[in-house]
């Protein structure tokens, strides 16, 4: 089977990035440069949303499904710098050539992780082929909206209208799986300041879950799956998760039963 790559990226202000376009003093601390970039952005759109280019990656977390089974990862350690996260994508990618999925990848990670990589003199050749050097990629490659090798499901079921959108948490609580736990994305930035990066890479995996359970179900949807196929590949992921030692996967594996 082609490799399959799930991922989800939680991020922060690029408080850095701030001070330098906005020519604020080095001694303003972190809490007070995103205030004054959430403060502006609210008054400029009426949401402290930051725009893709301000937003640094903290986290990047996958579910990597192929031959040899089930595997859900944060890349790196909490202590690796942006640049070598973003860096560890972009290797999985030129290695495996993997089916790309995500929930809103197109709209949002994507975007930030290609603004990133620019910031930081990062080369990811294979991800950025449009056929140049493998001509089946001229048909089918990450980057044109509706081909395959990337696919933005929450983007795809909404039949690329943006009124149509579902949140992620939403819909895989409709399709009875365990959604979003702990936190929310609201919520990264201030835990990122606390500390408690251990605790963000922890809900960025169970989002990465998430999106493949919702994958799974498509593929049934539209006959990749039979639906014993289906309910094997859901019980192979709770068998994984069983497996593994930390403890916000017994917590969502409860969810996920009750």
């Amino acid at each position: 089977m082609t490799p399959i790559l799930v991922f989800d990226i939680e991020t922060i202000p690029d408080v850095d990035g701030i001070r330098r376009l906005d020519d604020l003093p080095a001694t303003l601390d972190d809490a007070a440069v995103a205030e004054h970039a959430f403060a502006a952005r609210r008054e400029k759109t009426g949401s402290d949303f930051l725009p893709h280019y301000l937003q640094r990656v903290a986290a990047i977390s996958c579910v990597f499904r192929d031959n040899n089974g089930f595997r859900v990862r944060s890349l790196g350690t909490p202590q690796d710098g942006e640049a070598a996260l973003v860096q560890s994508f972009y290797r999985v990618i030129e290695k495996y050539t993997p089916q790309l999925v995500s929930w809103n990848g197109g709209g949002f990670d994507l975007p930030v992780l290609h603004y990133r990589a620019l910031v930081h003199g990062i080369v990811a050749s294979r991800y950025w082929d449009l056929g140049e050097d493998d001509r089946e990629f001229k048909w089918n490659n990450y980057i044109a909206r509706y081909h395959s090798r990337h696919t933005d499901l929450m983007d795809l079921l909404a039949m690329y209208q943006a009124r149509a959108n579902a949140p992620l948490d939403a819909l895989a609580k409709l399709c009875g799986f365990p959604g979003k736990l702990g936190m929310d994305g609201s919520q990264v930035w201030t835990a990122f300041r606390e500390g408690r990066i251990d605790e963000i890479r922890n809900y960025c995996e169970t989002d990465v879950v998430n999106t493949y359970l919702l994958y799974s179900r498509f593929q049934m949807m539209r006959g990749g799956l039979s639906p014993s196929e289906y309910a094997d590949e859901i019980q192979l992921v709770k068998d994984s998760l069983a497996q593994e030692s930390a403890p916000h996967w017994a917590e969502y594996l409860a969810a996920f039963d009750a």
